[in-house]
């Protein structure tokens, strides 16, 4: 059986709130805690950074994709188990979601979310099942919560969309919900 692949989606910035850059840590140790291959961005720096170094510390493979033209901008951190560049960003989302079994998406800015309303379009259409979780530390995702609600309770979308994310408080939260996915 393969490794169980996590996606995680975050900042390339490390944001005000000290709490996120712990979480993205938090998540890390998690990660490899668990048995599980990081797949994220491969960037070195921001929350991006934090996870993936944690991870790296307590063990875990770790899976990079990164386009051409940010290889510089976010500093790609080469010294994974896999490194990925490709063309565009659309590559990147894409590689990123076919080598997840679930995506995990933490603080972040205008990337996050692009990468938030995608994986979350494609699952809309039928073009993956997998779970997505929001990470909301201190409630961070709560606004994005409250955009949802008001496309669902506006009609623009079924429950279903709404549905299809799950939001976990804690990193704590978030182990439990993906131990339930393995067993």
């Amino acid at each position: 059986m393969s490794t169980f692949s996590l996606c995680v989606y975050c900042g390339a910035r490390p944001g005000v709130d000290p709490a996120h850059a712990e979480a993205a840590r938090d998540l890390g140790r998690t990660i490899g805690d668990m048995g599980l291959r990081l797949v994220y961005g491969a960037g070195d720096v921001g929350l991006m950074g934090e996870v993936a170094r944690a991870a790296q510390t307590a063990g875990a493979d770790t899976f990079g994709v990164i386009p051409t033209h940010l290889l510089d901008m976010e500093v790609g951190k080469t010294d994974l188990s896999r490194f990925v560049v490709t063309e565009t960003m659309h590559e990147r989302k894409k590689v990123m979601v076919m080598n997840a079994d679930a995506i995990a998406v933490l603080p972040g800015g205008a990337g996050t979310l692009d990468e938030f309303f995608e994986v979350l379009t494609w699952r809309q259409l039928g073009l993956h099942a997998k779970p997505i979780f929001l990470l909301n530390i201190n409630g961070f995702w709560e606004p994005l919560r409250a955009l949802l609600d008001h496309v669902v309770d506006s009609g623009y979308a079924g429950s279903g969309t709404r549905d299809a994310v799950q939001v976990c408080g804690t990193v704590a939260e978030l182990e439990t919900a993906l131990r339930r996915l393995r067993s």
